[in-house]
């Protein structure tokens, strides 16, 4: 694996009827384990790199932590060579009971959730936004085109996904690449959140559809609005009327 996030591999490029055999890259999918308290809570099929951002970013928007304060550090299991285990430590006083968030398998990389009942579910960890900001249309045209150079992986590979998040005004605050599109958004909302940004006050794109869960990340988070390179599904529609979010996609 370089360093990259991605690994070299032997193919046969075919262009019109010429043949050749040439060292090509593909992004890295690996397993990455979460715990609390030593419980084992999820398996993730991840890129390896940000991996702290990753923890801090899936624990808030999994609601297991409310606020980025609340942990104390997203830690290497101590023995763990293969650096694919990591602790969830709390803040003093932080109660978190593991199984209430353990998951009974692991999530692939292009897994989600969906359905009534989840819905449902974010409305009890999800606040309502009570004043979406007023955006310019040429901000939100220019938003892939200042993600893009950030996607450092993807120009290699051809085969990832990316967040970013940014300032209303279209100031560009983080990029994150992920063979999952959540892993991503959590890896961005993770950056932010370790600088104890607001998130009540950025935007988030993402490389592609915006999907259910990837609204539902953002809304847990606290994040008024949303734009996706394609458009978003039913499910992110109705969440995102349901919550006064922006959508755009």
């Amino acid at each position: 694996m370089t360093d990259d996030g991605s690994v070299p591999v032997d193919i046969i490029r075919v262009r019109g009827a010429t043949e050749e055999a040439v060292t090509d890259y593909v992004v890295t999918e690996s397993p990455i384990e979460f715990r609390i308290a030593d419980v084992p809570i999820a398996v993730l099929m991840r890129t390896p790199g940000n991996d702290e951002e990753l923890g801090l970013g899936f624990a808030l928007t999994e609601a297991i932590a409310i606020h980025p304060h609340e942990v104390s550090a997203i830690r290497p299991i101590e023995g763990d060579d293969q650096g694919d285990r990591y602790e969830i430590d709390f803040a003093e006083g932080v109660v978190v009971d593991p199984e209430q968030f353990r998951r009974n398998q692991y999530a692939s990389s292009s897994c989600g959730v969906c359905g009534k009942a989840s819905i449902d579910a974010v409305r009890l960890t999800a606040r309502a936004v009570a004043s979406p900001p007023a955006l310019e249309s040429r901000i939100i045209f220019e938003l892939p085109k200042k993600m893009r150079p950030s996607q450092e992986t993807f120009e290699t590979t051809g085969g990832l996904h990316a967040a970013a998040l940014f300032e209303t005004d279209g100031t560009h605050l983080v990029t994150r690449e992920d063979v999952g599109r959540h892993n991503a958004v959590d890896k961005a909302i993770g950056a932010m959140a370790a600088r104890r940004w607001p998130l009540s006050d950025v935007l988030l794109m993402v490389s592609g559809r915006v999907s259910f869960e990837i609204t539902q990340k953002a809304a847990v988070a606290g994040i008024p609005v949303i734009c996706g390179v394609s458009a978003p599904s039913s499910l992110a529609v109705e969440l995102a009327g349901e919550l006064g979010m922006t959508l755009i996609g």
